[in-house]
């Protein structure tokens, strides 16, 4: 099995279930909160742990009560946080979700130690590159981070795969020829592009981020599945189970590229690792949480043995 690297954020997120999403001036009762560990960059380490990956994680927490959640939580995945960053003067970042009864999400971040996740950071774990085989980013660290990142990992001979969350219409274009995996969801792609109607017109526009250099582009789609445009610019669509109930909907990009990420460690054809980054992330908008959520291989052949 290949080993794979995470760079990115950690963060505790505040959990907050409400019937309905508040307007603007509205005020809403609910019954509490949860503190659940997540963060994008950790979600994604934490999910290739579970399904039995080799990964280790670069990031930053501050030196207090969530930063150590967050570690331990990690370490009893089996990532390795051995070169994990703790900011001194800096709190660990936060996140404030709130879910509605149908299981759809809204997300505030405070960056705090995420962003300390600096160049010189990555530099001094060089080795860690080195020693990977693919590298999974996403953008909730410094950009300038992520573009040094995807440029290393590639003069290294590294498969890299990015999540662009949260979008933004300034990549620079020197990331995108980096990137062998970019995974977008539909409302992404249209900021990528600067085209809000994406999602109805999916291979345009993913062609748009071929053009950029990407060589893969891989859109999920919700309840519709997920759509491919690969590198010899071939087009395939992947249904999901629309019988399943969604209970919230926070982790299943995260588990989407992480289980992508994972599949392509374990030397799966690209068809087959996004049939398995749907089934996980199928399981995981059955339930609540973020890295809660989030299933072991053995449920995920169990899933898959009911599907068949």
């Amino acid at each position: 099995m290949e080993k794979v690297l995470v760079i990115g954020s950690l963060n505790c997120d505040y959990v907050i279930n409400v019937q309905k999403m508040p307007q603007i001036g509205e005020t809403l009762l609910c019954d509490g909160f949860e503190m659940i560990p997540g963060g994008k960059g950790a979600n994604q380490a934490y999910a290739l742990g579970k399904l039995g990956g080799a990964v280790t994680m670069l990031g930053a927490v501050g030196n207090d009560g969530p930063g150590s959640m967050l570690r331990e939580n990690l370490k009893g995945v089996g990532v390795d946080v051995s070169r994990l960053k703790c900011a001194e003067g800096e709190s660990t970042g936060t996140a404030f979700i709130t879910v509605d009864s149908s299981g759809g999400n809204s997300i505030i971040v405070v960056q705090g130690a995420n962003g300390t996740v600096d160049v010189p950071y990555i530099k001094a774990n060089d080795d860690v590159l080195a020693a990977s085989d693919i590298v999974l980013l996403q953008m909730e660290i410094p950009m300038e981070t992520v573009v040094y990142s995807a440029k290393r990992a590639k003069e290294l001979g590294k498969t890299v795969v990015l999540d662009p969350a949260p979008a933004r219409s300034d990549i620079p274009r020197e990331l995108y020829g980096c990137v062998d995996y970019i995974k977008p969801n539909e409302v992404e792609l249209g900021m990528l592009i600067g085209d809000g109607g994406a999602e109805s017109h999916l291979e345009e526009s993913a062609a748009l981020l071929q053009e950029r250099g990407v060589k893969n582009v891989v859109v999920t789609l919700g309840s519709k599945g997920a759509f491919l445009l690969d590198s010899k610019g071939s087009t395939r669509s992947f249904p999901a189970n629309t019988s399943l109930r969604a209970v919230d909907t926070t982790a299943a990009g995260d588990s989407f590229t992480a289980a992508l990420a994972y599949g392509l460690s374990e030397g799966r054809e690209l068809h087959e690792a996004l049939e398995l980054a749907i089934c996980v992330s199928e399981i995981v908008v059955t339930r609540k949480g973020a890295q809660t959520s989030i299933p072991d291989m053995d449920e995920v052949q169990r899933f898959l043995a009911q599907k068949i």
